[in-house]
């Protein structure tokens, strides 16, 4: 994997995780009632479905006023941290289509808990997506003896959603992936992730485990000992 060098790709759908579904919609595994729900959603919403996404790879320096990311520089702590002791980073975009949308749409006119349970599905697929597209890019750079740290995205503490326009225009999301991003800096399909990954860190940075490392304690779709 080269630096500065655009890449594109379509991937097979990642595995299924009913509790993640579940835990996106606010409920607990084990009501029967709701498990045949998100069943027949899943069935619904698989074929409406794309996995497809792209990245660039950059160098990474600190600044005397915070942390260049070879795209850009900003003065984010989040981003220093995350990216401390990193000589690069990979940064992606990723999306499952708009179908998933159009179905959240329609369900959201007709039966809230559908939509509800579209919603779930649409978040647990994209999360499966990056967590796919992490998995391929860590073995390639593992090559280069560089370890990859866990992902953060644009919106995260104090990383600047503002952010979104450079990387949407590096990445060349509309043209690449058909996503578009609006004047409130919402992206189209909605189930779309934009995200920094530092290449090169520390073991801490690089331990995995999404909510453990977030600062955010109080979010409602914490995974931890969810349960």
């Amino acid at each position: 994997m080269k630096e500065d060098i655009l890449h594109t790709v379509s991937l097979p759908a990642p595995e299924w995780n009913l509790k993640e579904v579940l835990r996106y919609a606010g409920c607990r595994k084990g009501d029967q009632d709701v498990e045949s729900l998100a069943a027949d959603c899943m069935k619904e919403a698989a074929p409406l479905l794309c996995y497809r996404a792209c990245w660039r790879r950059y160098p990474v320096r600190k600044t005397e006023t915070g942390t260049h990311m070879g795209f850009m520089e900003t003065a984010s702590e989040t981003v220093r941290r995350n990216l401390d002791g990193c000589r690069e980073l990979i940064l992606f975009a990723a999306t499952v289509g708009i179908g998933i949308d159009r179905l959240i749409a329609r369900y959201g006119r007709i039966s809230p808990s559908r939509a509800l349970m579209m919603q779930a599905i649409g978040a647990e697929r994209i999360e499966s997506l990056c967590d796919e597209l992490e998995r391929m890019i860590k073995e390639e750079t593992c090559a280069d003896g560089l370890a990859a740290g866990r992902r953060f995205s644009p919106g995260y503490e104090d990383f600047p959603l503002e952010s979104q326009r450079e990387i949407f225009r590096v990445l060349d999301c509309p043209r690449q992936l058909g996503l578009s991003l609006n004047e409130s800096l919402l992206m189209s399909p909605s189930k779309s992730v934009t995200a920094v990954l530092g290449l090169g860190g520390t073991v801490a940075q690089a331990c995995g485990g999404k909510c453990a490392g977030c600062g955010k304690t109080d979010c409602i779709y914490r995974a931890a000992d969810r349960f």
